[in-house]
């Protein structure tokens, strides 16, 4: 345990900040679950509108440094491939 006053309040500002980027995280993880079952679910419209919410939850993951710009661009590309196979 830290002795110094501005290392006790690092201790505490790291744990917000580790939780806050676990729920962010998770929220992403979820959007991204959900756009999958409706790709496999093979409904057309409601896996549109599952991609659109996708994209923007690895969008804001990318702005929030949770994931680099790169990965993100990547993911975006593996999402619309999906959801073009799954239309065609």
């Amino acid at each position: 345990m830290p002795n110094i006053k501005s290392a006790k309040k690092r201790v505490k500002v790291t744990k917000v900040k580790a939780l806050n980027n676990q729920m962010a995280k998770s929220a992403l993880k979820t959007v991204l679950k959900k756009f999958d079952a409706a790709v496999a679910g093979g409904d057309k419209s409601m896996a549109e509108a599952a991609y659109k919410a996708a994209v923007k939850a690895v969008d804001k993951a990318a702005a929030k440094h949770l994931m680099h710009k790169n990965a993100a661009s990547h993911k975006k590309s593996a999402l619309t491939r999906k959801l073009n196979a799954a239309q065609s």
